[in-house]
Parts: C-alpha cells; structure tokens; sequence
C-alpha cells in the first residue's frame, strides 16, 4: 500500500466572506491545490480542504492528513458518529454546521485508510505555511 502525506488549509476574508482553500499532497512528487467561493466560512474552507485533498488520491493509498482546525479533527474524529446517531445534531441539540460538507468527509474517510493529525497553525511549520498560503491564494483569486 502507498502512503501519500497531505497538508490542508482554508481561510477567508470576513467570516462569512471571500473564502479559498489549499491542499499540499506528498508522495513521490509534491502536488498542490487551491480554490476558492465567494461566500463562504473558515470552517467551509477547512472541510472543503480536507475533501479536495483525499479526492485527490486513490482507495488504495494510506493517507495521513494534516490540518490546523480542531474543529475538522475533532469533527471527524470524535463528533462526528454522534452526529450521525442523533441525527445530525449536536450535544447541545441544534443542527450540525455544513452538514452538506461532513456528509462528504465522512464518505472519504469510510472510503479511505486516513490518519488524521492537527498541526498548529502559524507556528512556521513549512508544509502547513504553504497550505495557508494556497488557501489565501484562492481569496485573491476572487
């Protein structure tokens, strides 16, 4: 099995506001990604990072993913089967925010062999610096 290494980022200027996302992906060669909405949320923009990025490899491969927002690691790794076992609520019973996203997320990571780990955002970390760097790219593309 193949190991593919990615590094996701979103963010967005006004929130809501402009958004962008951007995507590192590590296996032989070095890939990157970025796009962008008009309207959006940092919190779109991190999940949508996270779905690009595993879209982007095959069922194959064991993919580690890296990503600065809690709320996408934690969401994925720890709240997300409550969600789905209270029908897309919350602990504090209102609606699930970007459903529509976690319900993607949550196909990939079924689908794929992903381990997911948070690294701190803006603390110099090279891979997670471009990431930001190609999701702010993707605001200016606007």
């Amino acid at each position: 099995m193949s190991k593919v290494i990615i590094f996701t980022d979103g963010a967005c200027s006004g929130n809501p506001g402009a958004g962008g996302w951007g995507v590192i992906i590590i296996t032989d060669e070095l890939e990157t990604y970025s796009g962008s909405e008009e309207k959006t949320t940092n919190n779109r923009m991190e999940l949508k990072a996270a779905i690009m990025g595993i879209s982007k490899s095959d069922a194959s491969t064991k993919i580690i993913l890296y990503t600065d927002s809690k709320y996408v690691k934690d969401g994925i790794t720890k709240w997300l089967r409550n969600w789905k076992i209270k029908n897309w609520l919350t602990a504090s019973k209102t609606p699930v925010k970007n459903k529509d996203l976690w319900e993607q997320l949550d196909a990939l990571n079924s689908f794929h062999d992903v381990t997911w780990r948070w690294v701190k955002a803006h603390d110099g970390h090279r891979e997670n610096e471009i990431a930001d760097m190609l999701a702010n790219k993707g605001i200016d593309n606007i």
